[in-house]
């Protein structure tokens, strides 16, 4: 009985423990890892030509509820590395049947899918405005900084060293041919 009255007790007057918040005016900080809805992280100023994913489809096939549909681009486009690649050519996520599970982020092996903290996405319409399309879901990779800043740099410290494996060595200096003799 003593642990209830000072739980009680504590929850008006200490501050730490005041649970009651004036939202929308103010709001909780929100964790870090805390996930809501998939979002496409692009590198660059191109949403387009930035964008990670490459339309593997694996998320897709491993959606549980099957929100997430994918059509891969017939022709491929340079990325931001000037690499020739597919991408999607529709990527749509409907956000009444996601469950934000995260079993997409877990499984994209292109970093390209990553979860958001934005949650307050009520709409009036009931269908069409519940579906992201590509250009709702793409964000920049600064927004993603912002938002899990500790994740986001592990993912760009791993992409970069992608990047420097994949990227050719520099060719050998042609050696100096030996000085000629005096004879």
């Amino acid at each position: 009985m003593a642990v209830t009255a000072r739980n009680f007790v504590g929850s008006y007057f200490e501050k730490d423990r005041l649970i009651t918040v004036q939202y929308p005016e103010e709001r909780n900080p929100l964790p870090e890892n805390y996930r809501n809805f998939p979002f496409l992280p692009y590198d660059g100023d191109d949403p387009e030509a930035g964008l990670r994913c490459v339309a593997c489809k694996i998320c897709e096939k491993e959606c549980p509820p099957q929100c997430i549909y994918i059509v891969k681009s017939e022709d491929k486009k340079p990325d931001y590395m000037d690499k020739p690649q597919f991408y999607p050519k529709v990527f749509n996520i409907d956000i009444s049947v996601c469950m934000s599970c995260q079993i997409c982020v877990e499984v994209c092996p292109f970093e390209a899918i990553k979860m958001d903290k934005v949650f307050e996405l009520s709409r009036r319409e009931r269908f069409d405005a519940l579906l992201l399309r590509k250009s709702d879901l793409a964000k920049p990779n600064e927004y993603y900084h912002s938002i899990c800043p500790t994740d986001a740099a592990e993912v760009d410290a791993k992409l970069a060293e992608a990047a420097a494996k994949k990227k050719p060595a520099a060719p050998a200096a042609p050696a100096a041919a030996p000085p000629a003799s005096a004879a």
